[in-house]
């Protein structure tokens, strides 16, 4: 919950500064409730599903797809049979959405005539314990609205305004970490509010004195949407070290809603992550370290073009490959079932793994980043220091040609 009345101020960004004199560190602040993060883990009952019944749900799909291979029906990691033709991911960070039905994604409803009755089981028993819905019984047509939806507000390409680089706009989003993480906001307004900041970035014309200010703008929209309680502007002010006034944070904010035309639409990829965790009965360690994961997206400009799903579906592939965690029966069977429901090729999720596994690396390097000190902190398991994520992208052997990456220093 956001709390007010702060009794410091401290300019907590200057894109001028170098990096170790720039970082400030997360201050924890006195809470009589305490942040409340209701997006734990779900238990997992492995008595749900049988591995008889898995078999049975398996080939019975496997036999479908076959017969509707002639209507190009790409479901999970299935290479897209027509990537020659368009253009790969790793030339300029763009591909082409890979259908996941032949009449394309408007025709979503057909999804149920296709999926086996045990996928649809699991994503409402996941949806229910996750807290995202209050009925079971509208909890396929939500996910089919998250699945639609999430392509509505993405962004075509990954450039930034001429007088923007992608290590500034790193900074900004590393710094509005800090603050959500020392108001307690929850976890959905973080996601809400780096998408606000991607899209105002590419719909104002914003200066470089500005550009902290329109940050917290974006905080502060975004938590009137997803908190129950709001700090004062003044307080936000004062956390920008007054640099600007409440008249310029209010007249921002109103420039910011026109420019988006009032749309704070958004499906977070952290819905997603915690669904595929949910249905594959993942471990709390693997789920803390695919959150971790999918956090550090947020601070890479490539990892804008991609959609929530791909972006959750690549963290948690990054952390079963991190983890080595023994897998059962049942998890193996869990884990079959819920690819099917990733859009993408296997080209697409490789290369976010790839950014994933290189962002991991260097944060481990400079061991001052606002995501690297939020996890690892006892109560997310300390992922961040986890030994596998040190290099792995030498594990997937991702980036076997180049060699182990090192902190370099960003000159703006």
């Amino acid at each position: 919950m956001a709390r007010t009345g702060f009794c410091d101020s401290k300019p907590l960004l200057d894109l001028h500064k170098k990096a170790d004199d720039r970082r400030v560190p997360l201050r924890a602040r006195a809470n009589a409730c305490g942040p409340v993060d209701r997006r734990q883990p779900a238990e997992t009952d492995e008595s749900r599903m049988a591995p008889a019944k898995m078999e049975t749900e398996s080939s019975r799909w496997e036999r479908r797809l076959s017969a509707q291979t002639s209507e190009s029906i790409i479901l999970g990691f299935h290479v897209d049979s027509k990537a020659s033709s368009a253009e790969t991911v790793a030339d300029k960070c763009v591909e082409k959405s890979v259908l996941l039905y032949p009449h394309g994604l408007q025709g979503l409803h057909s999804l149920q005539a296709l999926v086996p009755s045990l996928l649809r089981h699991e994503v409402e028993l996941a949806l229910e314990k996750l807290d995202l819905i209050w009925d079971r019984t509208y909890a396929w047509d939500l996910f089919l609205d998250m699945m639609r939806t999430q392509t509505q507000n993405s962004l075509p390409n990954a450039d930034l305004p001429r007088q923007f680089t992608d290590a500034t706009r790193a900074i900004l989003v590393d710094w509005m970490v800090q603050v959500h993480e020392l108001l307690h906001f929850q976890e959905d307004t973080l996601y809400l509010a780096v998408h606000l900041l991607n899209h105002s970035l590419r719909q104002l014309k914003v200066t470089t004195k500005n550009l902290q200010l329109l940050g917290m703008v974006c905080l502060f929209i975004a938590a009137k949407k997803e908190e129950s309680l709001l700090p004062q502007v003044s307080d936000l002010c004062s956390l920008m070290d007054h640099a600007y006034t409440k008249h310029q944070l209010l007249r921002m904010e109103r420039r910011l809603l026109c420019a988006l035309k009032f749309d704070l639409s958004h499906c977070p990829p952290l819905h997603f992550l915690l669904l595929f965790a949910s249905v594959t009965r993942c471990s709390a360690m693997m789920v803390w370290t695919a959150r971790y994961l999918l956090e550090l997206s947020l601070l890479e400009a490539q990892c804008v073009v991609f959609l929530p799903v791909q972006l959750a579906g690549a963290a948690l592939c990054l952390a079963r490959h991190v983890l080595q965690e023994s897998p059962t029966p049942e998890g193996e069977a869990a884990w079959c079932l819920t690819s099917s429901i990733h859009v993408g090729s296997e080209t697409t999720i490789l290369r976010i793994m790839q950014i994933l596994a290189t962002a991991a690396s260097r944060v481990q390097t400079h061991e001052n980043s606002a995501t690297f000190i939020k996890f690892s902190s006892p109560e997310r398991m300390n992922v961040s220091r986890h030994p596998g994520l040190r290099n792995p992208a030498g594990l997937l052997g991702l980036c076997s040609s180049q060699a182990p990456l090192k902190g370099t220093k960003l000159h703006l």
